[in-house]
């Protein structure tokens, strides 16, 4: 490897003031990006070609207000969309850009979290109650920061910090430092969001998150982690949110492998990685997964209004990403490659303060307290390494030589038990999404239309791209834009899941998806109605709704659809109850001991009130297929 001496190069970037980037992505280099500062408005703005028309190097700041582009609701700081467009490329020795860098402690003055445990563990209790108690979604993610005073030049804070994640933070996917005008963000990012490379999109959702105990994990500890319900559930739910954004992108929807272990210092995740193929630009890609479940939830659109209600301030970059736009030589479909982490365990100092954001995962189960704690957890990866708050030391034993050697300790993910514990996950699964899914073309209802209406839960383009399996052309309509002429057009109408209580009469949202089964029924053309849809077309028929007394989302139920058993996937907060006396040409499939109506069919329609789309159905495809025949 030739380039410039790493100590010569640091002492100019210190000297000078101009913005540069390091970025360590693999254990051997260290890249170090130079250029200039370009801010704009949109991702189609993000300047891959110069004057000329030649394709140029990019990295991008992608902040969290960028939502605002697919109509989503956020507190507007203004934060640019930061574009740093890359003259030169320096990869470096990483052992040789670690000697160079600072390492003096950054002092920092009045350091702690803004917001309590008492009242991050209140709001934990309120969105449980208000949000997933009232159906607005599946899991929310409130994030809270650590702030500190900073007396140190920037540039020095943001190389000393660098330096410290290369050295204590283990497992990162990208650690970074990014210095433009104003602005300093250093980090090691666990997470790759989604990277799109000879023609493959790759998206890797990480959740689940287990706190190393003070002198390191265990397979014991790790195993008693993994056989958490609420972890294993939250995992499962992000790998949903995420197959959403890859059926839109993909036109092969999305194959699932793992789960794996991503072991770093303080913390170990689960994940998943998720591959399809895409032609699409990769600013496009990144618009159409903007941004991670894992620090937003889902569905997202409801989850970004639910951030807007239980944070009172901008979140700036965090839960965004740094995307890096590289070049690759085609001449034909996407000339750029996209290789984008998300924007956590990321440090940022502006005008002197220090910003450390992290927040949990909320779900059914949460502990509030519980959730304080990862909160700290999560943020102790960063603090830590950069020495504002004790590093753990792994313990020893009395009669151990402190000189000694350390051996290099075997991954945990390799220790037999774990191994069989992690594989043991998949057999909740559903083969569909773990095998190859290119459509083909054919299939039991080829030849005719499906019209797909989104009530604002994207898993409807996993429902569409089921339906293609199926043989069925499916297009998606956002309810807001669904015409009665669609309406009549299509041979199969699938009204579709969506956030809320569907008795909500002030809904403009629930009374379209109203229109559309009503007038779907009044024609007797066929309609297929899933989850709120269900529960809509449950209460045309004379069917009592009902919260459920514990939401079900993300849950796993094996129940009877019309004499077959069936596993699925449940994200529902209310439910159809059974009746004492059955409507007339209304079949219904029920559990006989609560009364919760699971499926219902009649004279050209059938309903669901699971998700046959999600991963956790496992019965998924047998049972859309046999209520598609049902209504057709």
């Amino acid at each position: 490897m030739t380039g410039p001496d790493p100590s010569s190069l640091i002492h100019d970037l210190l000297a000078s003031d101009a913005p540069f980037a390091l970025i360590a992505r693999d254990d051997a280099t260290v890249e170090v990006l130079t250029g200039t500062v370009v801010d704009v408005e949109l991702l189609a703005d993000i300047p891959l070609v110069d004057a000329d028309g030649a394709p140029r190097e990019v990295l991008a700041l992608v902040p969290f207000r960028q939502v605002r582009e697919r109509g989503f609701v956020c507190h507007d700081d203004g934060a640019p969309l930061r574009c740093l467009v890359i003259e030169e490329r320096m990869p470096l020795p990483r052992a040789e850009v670690m000697a160079s860098l600072p390492s003096s402690p950054v002092a920092l003055q009045d350091a702690g979290f803004d917001i309590d445990d008492e009242a991050y563990a209140d709001i934990v209790r309120r969105v449980i109650a208000d949000e997933i108690g009232r159906g607005e979604g599946a899991n929310f993610v409130i994030r809270r920061d650590f702030v500190a005073g900073v007396d140190a030049d920037p540039r020095v804070a943001a190389l000393t910090w660098f330096r410290a994640l290369l050295e204590h933070e283990k497992g990162a996917y990208w650690t970074f430092a990014v210095v433009t005008p104003g602005h300093v963000a250093v980090g090691a990012s666990p997470e790759a969001h989604v990277s799109a490379r000879d023609g493959v999109v790759t998206m890797n959702p990480i959740s689940g998150t287990f706190r190393h105990p003070r002198g390191g994990a265990t397979a014991e500890t790790l195993a008693e982690f993994l056989r958490s319900t609420k972890e294993t559930e939250e995992l499962f739910m992000v790998v949903d949110e995420e197959l959403k954004m890859m059926s839109a992108v993909c036109s092969d929807g999305g194959r699932i492998t793992g789960p794996h272990l991503k072991e770093m210092s303080r913390l170990t995740h689960t994940e998943y990685m998720l591959r399809g193929r895409s032609t699409l630009d990769p600013r496009d890609i990144l618009r159409e997964t903007m941004f991670a479940p894992t620090v937003t939830g889902s569905p997202m659109q409801n989850a970004c209004t639910v951030i807007a209600r239980h944070e009172t301030a901008p979140r700036g970059y965090y839960s965004g990403v740094a995307a890096l736009f590289t070049p690759n030589g085609a001449t034909e479909g996407p000339t750029h490659d996209l290789d984008a982490p998300i924007l956590i365990r990321t440090a940022y100092l502006v005008d002197g303060r220090l910003r450390v954001p992290v927040g949990a995962t909320l779900v059914r189960h949460s502990d509030p307290y519980g959730e304080v704690g990862e909160t700290h957890g999560k943020a102790a990866g960063v603090l830590g390494a950069i020495g504002a708050i004790p590093r753990d030391v792994p313990s020893l034993p009395a009669d151990a030589d402190p000189d000694a050697p350390v051996a290099e300790r075997r991954p945990l993910a390799e220790d037999p038990a774990i191994a069989e514990l992690l594989a043991s996950r998949n057999e909740r699964l559903a083969p569909f999404w773990m095998n190859p899914q290119d459509p083909d073309g054919t299939g039991p209802f080829a030849g005719r239309t499906a019209l797909v209406v989104d009530a604002e839960d994207r898993f409807t383009t996993m429902l569409a791209h089921q339906l293609r399996h199926l043989g069925l052309d499916a297009r998606i309509v956002h309810w807001s834009e669904a015409t009665d002429a669609d309406v009549d057009a299509a041979d199969l109408v699938v009204a579709g899941p969506g956030p809320g209580d569907p008795r909500d009469d002030a809904s403009p949202r629930i009374a379209a998806m109203r229109a559309v089964v009503a007038r779907r029924r009044d024609a007797k053309a066929p309609l297929l109605a899933v989850c709120l849809s269900h529960q809509i077309l449950a209460d045309q028929v004379g069917l009592d709704l009902a919260p459920l007394a514990q939401p079900h989302q993300g849950l796993q139920k094996s129940v009877d659809v019309f004499g077959e058993p069936a596993s699925i996937g449940f994200y529902n907060t209310f439910t159809a109850r059974l009746p004492e006396t059955l409507p007339p040409g209304v079949e219904i499939a029920a559990d006989t001991d609560t009364g919760d109506v699971y499926a219902l069919r009649g004279e050209r329609f059938s309903s669901v009130q699971g998700h046959l789309e999600s991963i956790l159905s496992r019965d998924g495809m047998r049972t859309l297929e046999r209520l598609i025949a049902a209504a057709l």
